[in-house]
């Protein structure tokens, strides 16, 4: 699936200049327009019924700003292709109606959106959804009982960053003639290559590590060029299309993700080393870490282990409220993936609306504190967890 491209990631992604400015800006402009006109009625149908390359109406995907941006996301990913989105969910949503209506199986923890549309929306319009636990990953032959169905995971997960093996689960997938999607958000495409692992599609919200300002939301979706045509109808019949001043943004943010993700790995690498190391840090969760429980797999299939620390304070939910509360950097916020660094409880944001006992078998504590580490100087960050936990704990 791999592109033609000689170049590293950094390189790449700024040097994706496929249109050439006439007035000789490195960048393309800002394409802010809906409809192209044509020179006549043959030349419009030329474009339409695919005879010659052209523009036609933005929503259909076809807006030089929005191209321009997709070659870049394709080649972050080594993909044939890859369509933007307004958001992550709508790359999901889309995804998930255009190569899962035979059946869907998930497997370990996923975002409490995608949870959301598969429970009350994707069974209600009668598409089969399973469920598994991480745990029983051994028995997602037996749920592909027919080809066509769709294979579904995020590695890393959320909030436990728990890791599956991709190439495992990608050979018994393609092994009964299934498809694997995997959400490679908390990741990105700088430290892990799903496709290169054996996966099919691969999905982002775009809002998160790829825009890393939180100054936009969008959602992205690398795959083949067939199963991307698939994807495409839905894409422009719900109206998911972002704009074309979004996907500039976007193409703008991507120009540094190599650096940036570098900076949060380094960051949280250090910050989850700290913690390990505090009395009134229960558990750390961070895949970098020797002692955390799949760090062995994902020393192999990651190329760096991400900038989301998940840590569980030595106390009830009213404990790690208090050391949200107390922190001065971190802001109490939900997304992730941003310069600057974030604290959310599990218990109250992403997981709120799971009882405490569901949480409980998905090992989410309400004493756990998910951690998204900016771009701020590591030891600053370390020193703010350290006064936050001394006064919660006086």
């Amino acid at each position: 699936m791999s592109q033609d491209n000689p170049y590293g990631p950094a390189t790449g992604i700024i040097h994706n200049r496929h249109h050439r400015d006439s007035f000789g800006s490195p960048y393309s402009p800002v394409y802010n327009t809906t409809t192209y006109q044509f020179e006549n009625t043959e030349a419009l149908l030329d474009v339409i019924e695919a005879r010659a390359p052209g523009h036609l109406y933005t929503r259909w995907g076809t807006n030089p700003s929005i191209e321009e941006l997709e070659q870049g996301l394709a080649r972050l990913e080594n993909a044939e292709s890859a369509l933007a989105f307004a958001s992550g969910m709508a790359a999901i949503s889309a995804t998930l109606l255009a190569h899962g209506r035979k059946g869907i199986v998930c497997v370990g923890d996923l975002y409490g959106g995608t949870q959301e549309l598969l429970v009350n929306h994707c069974q209600a319009l009668g598409i089969p959804v399973r469920f598994l636990f991480k745990e029983e990953v051994g028995q997602l032959a037996n749920t592909l009982d027919e080809p066509g169905k769709l294979v579904y995971f995020e590695t890393p997960a959320n909030p436990n960053l728990a890791i599956l093996d991709v190439a495992a689960i990608a050979r018994t997938a393609h092994q009964h003639g299934a498809l694997v999607a995997v959400d490679n958000t908390f990741a990105s495409p700088i430290n892990q290559q799903p496709l290169e692992l054996g996966a099919d599609l691969v999905l982002h919200s775009a809002t998160k590590y790829l825009g890393g300002h939180s100054d936009l939301t969008a959602g992205a979706l690398m795959t083949t060029a067939e199963l991307a045509a698939a994807v495409v109808p839905w894409r422009k019949n719900l109206g998911q299309l972002l704009a074309p001043e979004t996907a500039a943004l976007l193409s703008r943010s991507l120009r540094t993700l190599p650096v940036r993700i570098r900076q949060h790995n380094e960051n949280a690498m250090a910050v989850a080393q700290a913690m390990e190391n505090h009395p009134k840090v229960r558990r750390v969760l961070y895949p970098g870490l020797p002692g955390f429980a799949d760090h062995e797999l994902a020393a192999r299939q990651m190329k760096g282990f991400g900038g989301m620390v998940t840590i569980e304070v030595d106390g009830n939910r009213a404990a790690s409220t208090a050391v949200a509360d107390n922190l001065r950097l971190f802001l109490l916020a939900t997304s992730l993936g941003g310069v600057e660094s974030l604290v959310s409880q599990p218990c109250a944001t992403s997981h709120h609306g799971l009882s405490q006992e569901e949480r409980l078998k998905r090992g989410i504590t309400d004493g756990m504190l998910r951690l998204s580490i900016g771009l701020e100087d590591g030891k600053d960050l370390i020193e703010d967890l350290n006064q936050a936990l001394d006064k919660a704990f006086g």
